[in-house]
Protein backbone atom coordinates (compact mmCIF):
# COMPACT_ATOMS: atom_id res chain seq x y z
CA UNK A 1 0.00 0.00 0.00
CA UNK A 2 2.66 2.47 1.00
CA UNK A 3 4.53 1.78 -2.65
CA UNK A 4 1.16 2.42 -4.56
CA UNK A 5 0.90 5.73 -2.27
CA UNK A 6 4.77 6.87 -3.39
CA UNK A 7 3.72 5.94 -7.07
CA UNK A 8 0.65 7.85 -7.01
CA UNK A 9 2.39 10.81 -5.73
CA UNK A 10 5.42 10.93 -8.08
CA UNK A 11 2.69 10.50 -10.79
CA UNK A 12 0.94 13.76 -9.57
CA UNK A 13 4.04 15.48 -9.12
CA UNK A 14 4.83 14.91 -12.57
CA UNK A 15 1.56 15.48 -14.24
CA UNK A 16 1.64 18.85 -12.08
CA UNK A 17 4.95 19.47 -13.32
CA UNK A 18 3.56 18.93 -16.83
CA UNK A 19 1.03 21.36 -16.71
CA UNK A 20 3.19 24.22 -15.55
CA UNK A 21 5.19 23.81 -18.52
CA UNK A 22 2.01 24.83 -20.79
CA UNK A 23 2.88 28.33 -20.47
CA UNK A 24 0.34 29.23 -23.14
CA UNK A 25 -2.44 27.37 -20.97
CA UNK A 26 -0.87 29.59 -17.96
CA UNK A 27 -1.18 32.80 -19.91
CA UNK A 28 -4.57 32.44 -20.97
CA UNK A 29 -5.72 30.85 -17.42
CA UNK A 30 -4.25 34.81 -15.86
CA UNK A 31 -4.76 37.18 -19.05
CA UNK A 32 -7.38 36.09 -20.99
CA UNK A 33 -10.09 35.28 -18.75
CA UNK A 34 -10.10 38.34 -17.23
CA UNK A 35 -9.96 40.08 -20.12
CA UNK A 36 -12.86 37.84 -21.82
CA UNK A 37 -15.14 37.82 -19.14
CA UNK A 38 -14.80 41.92 -19.09
CA UNK A 39 -14.96 42.46 -22.50
CA UNK A 40 -17.78 40.19 -23.19
CA UNK A 41 -19.90 41.92 -20.90
CA UNK A 42 -19.03 45.49 -21.62
CA UNK A 43 -19.49 45.07 -25.45
CA UNK A 44 -22.59 43.20 -25.56
CA UNK A 45 -25.82 45.18 -26.54
CA UNK A 46 -27.87 46.39 -23.24
CA UNK A 47 -30.97 44.45 -24.11
CA UNK A 48 -33.15 42.09 -22.18
CA UNK A 49 -32.88 38.44 -23.49
CA UNK A 50 -35.33 35.64 -22.86
CA UNK A 51 -33.72 32.47 -21.80
CA UNK A 52 -35.79 29.59 -20.85
CA UNK A 53 -34.17 27.46 -18.30
CA UNK A 54 -35.65 24.25 -19.10
CA UNK A 55 -34.94 22.50 -15.89
CA UNK A 56 -36.77 24.49 -13.94
CA UNK A 57 -39.38 25.12 -16.20
CA UNK A 58 -39.65 29.10 -16.35
CA UNK A 59 -38.06 31.54 -18.56
CA UNK A 60 -35.85 34.21 -17.23
CA UNK A 61 -35.32 37.65 -18.42
CA UNK A 62 -31.23 38.38 -18.12
CA UNK A 63 -29.71 41.38 -19.69
CA UNK A 64 -27.37 39.85 -22.92
CA UNK A 65 -24.05 41.25 -22.02
CA UNK A 66 -24.13 39.22 -18.11
CA UNK A 67 -26.05 35.71 -20.48
CA UNK A 68 -23.18 36.35 -23.21
CA UNK A 69 -20.83 36.39 -20.01
CA UNK A 70 -21.94 33.15 -18.54
CA UNK A 71 -21.08 31.39 -22.17
CA UNK A 72 -18.32 32.88 -23.16
CA UNK A 73 -16.94 31.99 -19.03
CA UNK A 74 -18.29 28.17 -20.13
CA UNK A 75 -16.93 28.46 -23.56
CA UNK A 76 -13.17 29.27 -22.30
CA UNK A 77 -12.82 27.42 -19.46
CA UNK A 78 -13.82 24.28 -21.72
CA UNK A 79 -11.10 25.57 -24.12
CA UNK A 80 -8.72 25.81 -21.42
CA UNK A 81 -9.22 22.87 -19.21
CA UNK A 82 -9.63 20.45 -22.84
CA UNK A 83 -6.55 22.01 -24.43
CA UNK A 84 -5.14 21.30 -21.29
CA UNK A 85 -5.56 18.06 -20.63
CA UNK A 86 -5.00 17.07 -24.64
CA UNK A 87 -1.20 18.89 -24.61
CA UNK A 88 -0.29 16.97 -20.98
CA UNK A 89 -1.64 13.53 -22.08
CA UNK A 90 -0.29 13.57 -25.72
CA UNK A 91 2.77 15.03 -24.91
CA UNK A 92 3.49 11.99 -21.69
CA UNK A 93 2.04 9.39 -23.74
CA UNK A 94 5.67 7.82 -24.89
CA UNK A 95 6.72 8.14 -21.46
CA UNK A 96 3.91 6.71 -19.84
CA UNK A 97 3.94 3.86 -21.83
CA UNK A 98 7.99 3.20 -20.67
CA UNK A 99 6.92 3.46 -16.93
CA UNK A 100 4.35 1.00 -17.52
CA UNK A 101 6.66 -1.43 -19.17
CA UNK A 102 8.93 -0.13 -16.26
CA UNK A 103 6.58 -1.61 -13.41
CA UNK A 104 4.90 1.50 -12.45
CA UNK A 105 1.04 0.79 -11.88
CA UNK A 106 -0.93 2.24 -14.46
CA UNK A 107 -3.42 2.83 -11.95
CA UNK A 108 -1.44 5.67 -10.06
CA UNK A 109 -0.91 7.49 -13.62
CA UNK A 110 -4.74 7.19 -14.12
CA UNK A 111 -5.42 8.40 -10.47
CA UNK A 112 -3.08 10.95 -11.24
CA UNK A 113 -4.30 12.57 -14.29
CA UNK A 114 -7.95 12.66 -12.68
CA UNK A 115 -6.68 14.61 -9.79
CA UNK A 116 -5.08 17.00 -12.15
CA UNK A 117 -8.36 17.46 -14.14
CA UNK A 118 -10.26 18.11 -10.93
CA UNK A 119 -7.61 20.50 -9.36
CA UNK A 120 -7.71 22.49 -12.79
CA UNK A 121 -11.42 22.55 -12.94
CA UNK A 122 -11.86 23.54 -9.84
CA UNK A 123 -9.09 26.35 -9.86
CA UNK A 124 -10.29 27.69 -12.96
CA UNK A 125 -13.95 27.74 -12.65
CA UNK A 126 -13.67 29.51 -8.87
CA UNK A 127 -11.11 32.57 -10.52
CA UNK A 128 -14.13 32.82 -13.14
CA UNK A 129 -16.58 32.94 -11.23
CA UNK A 130 -15.00 35.26 -8.62
CA UNK A 131 -14.54 37.67 -11.82
CA UNK A 132 -18.46 37.19 -12.79
CA UNK A 133 -19.11 38.10 -9.28
CA UNK A 134 -17.39 41.13 -9.23
CA UNK A 135 -18.86 42.83 -12.50
CA UNK A 136 -22.67 41.49 -11.82
CA UNK A 137 -24.73 40.08 -8.16
CA UNK A 138 -25.04 36.53 -8.23
CA UNK A 139 -27.82 34.79 -6.63
CA UNK A 140 -26.01 31.46 -6.20
CA UNK A 141 -22.07 31.81 -6.36
CA UNK A 142 -21.48 28.33 -5.65
CA UNK A 143 -24.06 27.19 -7.88
CA UNK A 144 -22.59 28.97 -10.33
CA UNK A 145 -19.00 27.68 -9.56
CA UNK A 146 -20.14 24.12 -9.84
CA UNK A 147 -21.52 24.65 -13.20
CA UNK A 148 -18.18 26.56 -14.73
CA UNK A 149 -16.54 23.57 -13.08
CA UNK A 150 -19.13 20.66 -14.19
CA UNK A 151 -18.39 22.41 -17.95
CA UNK A 152 -14.53 22.20 -17.26
CA UNK A 153 -14.75 18.61 -16.77
CA UNK A 154 -16.49 17.70 -19.32
CA UNK A 155 -14.02 19.18 -21.81
CA UNK A 156 -11.64 17.86 -19.84
CA UNK A 157 -12.88 14.50 -20.52
CA UNK A 158 -12.94 15.12 -24.08
CA UNK A 159 -9.14 16.24 -24.16
CA UNK A 160 -7.86 13.28 -22.53
CA UNK A 161 -9.80 11.28 -25.27
CA UNK A 162 -8.43 13.25 -28.09
CA UNK A 163 -5.31 13.06 -27.15
CA UNK A 164 -5.31 9.09 -27.89
CA UNK A 165 -6.49 9.72 -31.63
CA UNK A 166 -4.65 12.85 -32.11
CA UNK A 167 -0.81 13.80 -32.80
CA UNK A 168 -1.14 17.26 -33.63
CA UNK A 169 -1.42 20.17 -30.50
CA UNK A 170 -3.59 22.34 -33.15
CA UNK A 171 -5.52 19.50 -34.52
CA UNK A 172 -6.58 19.14 -30.57
CA UNK A 173 -7.23 23.06 -30.29
CA UNK A 174 -9.13 23.18 -33.61
CA UNK A 175 -11.34 20.24 -32.46
CA UNK A 176 -12.39 21.30 -28.80
CA UNK A 177 -12.50 24.98 -29.49
CA UNK A 178 -15.28 23.70 -32.55
CA UNK A 179 -17.17 21.27 -30.66
CA UNK A 180 -17.46 23.85 -27.55
CA UNK A 181 -18.42 26.53 -29.71
CA UNK A 182 -21.26 24.55 -31.51
CA UNK A 183 -22.33 23.54 -28.31
CA UNK A 184 -22.57 26.93 -26.50
CA UNK A 185 -23.80 28.78 -29.68
CA UNK A 186 -26.72 26.26 -29.95
CA UNK A 187 -27.77 27.37 -26.65
CA UNK A 188 -27.37 31.07 -26.81
CA UNK A 189 -30.77 33.09 -27.59
CA UNK A 190 -28.94 35.62 -29.57
CA UNK A 191 -27.10 33.38 -31.51
CA UNK A 192 -30.19 30.89 -32.34
CA UNK A 193 -34.07 30.84 -32.15
CA UNK A 194 -33.33 26.84 -31.69
CA UNK A 195 -31.72 27.71 -28.33
CA UNK A 196 -35.29 27.19 -26.53
CA UNK A 197 -35.66 23.74 -28.43
CA UNK A 198 -35.79 20.06 -27.32
CA UNK A 199 -32.82 18.91 -28.68
CA UNK A 200 -30.48 21.46 -26.56
CA UNK A 201 -30.78 18.82 -23.83
CA UNK A 202 -28.59 16.35 -24.94
CA UNK A 203 -26.01 18.87 -25.81
CA UNK A 204 -22.36 18.37 -23.50
CA UNK A 205 -22.97 22.05 -21.65
CA UNK A 206 -26.57 21.61 -21.33
CA UNK A 207 -26.62 21.04 -17.27
CA UNK A 208 -23.83 23.68 -16.60
CA UNK A 209 -25.57 26.48 -18.74
CA UNK A 210 -28.51 25.81 -17.47
CA UNK A 211 -27.21 25.54 -13.55
CA UNK A 212 -25.09 28.98 -14.66
CA UNK A 213 -27.94 30.61 -15.67
CA UNK A 214 -30.32 29.72 -12.43
CA UNK A 215 -27.62 30.66 -10.68
CA UNK A 216 -27.55 34.35 -11.70
CA UNK A 217 -30.82 34.95 -12.15
CA UNK A 218 -32.66 32.36 -9.71
CA UNK A 219 -32.66 31.71 -6.21
CA UNK A 220 -33.59 27.68 -6.88
CA UNK A 221 -30.95 25.05 -7.91
CA UNK A 222 -32.35 23.15 -11.17
CA UNK A 223 -32.08 19.94 -10.34
CA UNK A 224 -33.06 18.74 -13.89
CA UNK A 225 -30.09 19.89 -15.11
CA UNK A 226 -27.25 18.12 -12.63
CA UNK A 227 -28.54 15.11 -14.07
CA UNK A 228 -27.19 15.47 -17.48
CA UNK A 229 -24.37 17.25 -16.29
CA UNK A 230 -22.93 14.89 -13.93
CA UNK A 231 -23.69 12.11 -16.79
CA UNK A 232 -21.54 14.15 -19.02
CA UNK A 233 -19.17 14.90 -16.59
CA UNK A 234 -18.51 11.07 -15.70
CA UNK A 235 -18.95 9.72 -19.72
CA UNK A 236 -16.24 11.91 -20.71
CA UNK A 237 -13.74 11.35 -18.29
CA UNK A 238 -14.63 7.44 -18.43
CA UNK A 239 -13.92 7.77 -22.42
CA UNK A 240 -10.79 9.48 -21.52
CA UNK A 241 -9.70 7.59 -19.32
CA UNK A 242 -10.28 4.30 -21.24
CA UNK A 243 -8.26 5.53 -24.34
CA UNK A 244 -5.32 6.88 -21.70
CA UNK A 245 -5.49 3.28 -20.39
CA UNK A 246 -5.16 1.64 -23.99
CA UNK A 247 -2.55 3.65 -25.08
CA UNK A 248 -0.14 3.13 -22.30
CA UNK A 249 -1.21 -0.45 -21.72
CA UNK A 250 2.00 -2.26 -21.69
CA UNK A 251 3.07 -4.11 -24.87
CA UNK A 252 5.28 -6.10 -23.26
CA UNK A 253 5.65 -8.37 -19.88
CA UNK A 254 5.01 -6.10 -16.95
CA UNK A 255 8.60 -5.67 -15.71
CA UNK A 256 10.39 -5.69 -18.91
CA UNK A 257 13.48 -3.40 -19.04
CA UNK A 258 13.47 -0.44 -21.31
CA UNK A 259 15.90 -0.54 -23.49
CA UNK A 260 17.33 2.03 -25.94
CA UNK A 261 16.98 1.50 -29.86
CA UNK A 262 20.44 0.73 -31.22
CA UNK A 263 22.73 3.20 -33.16
CA UNK A 264 22.13 2.66 -36.67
Amino acid sequence: MRRHWDCYATAVRMTFVEHLRNRLALVIIVVFIPVWAILIYALSLEIPLPFYVRAADRTVTMPAGVLNQLGGALQILALITGFMMFVTTMNSASFDRRLVRSGFPQLCLIAAKLTALVAVALCVALYATGLICLTHPTEQPLLLAAALAGGALIYGGIGIALAAVLTSDLAGLVLVTVICSIDLALQSPLATPAAAGVLVRYLPDYGPMQAAVAAVAMDTVPWNAVGPAVCWALGTIVLGISAFAGRTRAQGPVGAPVTAPANP
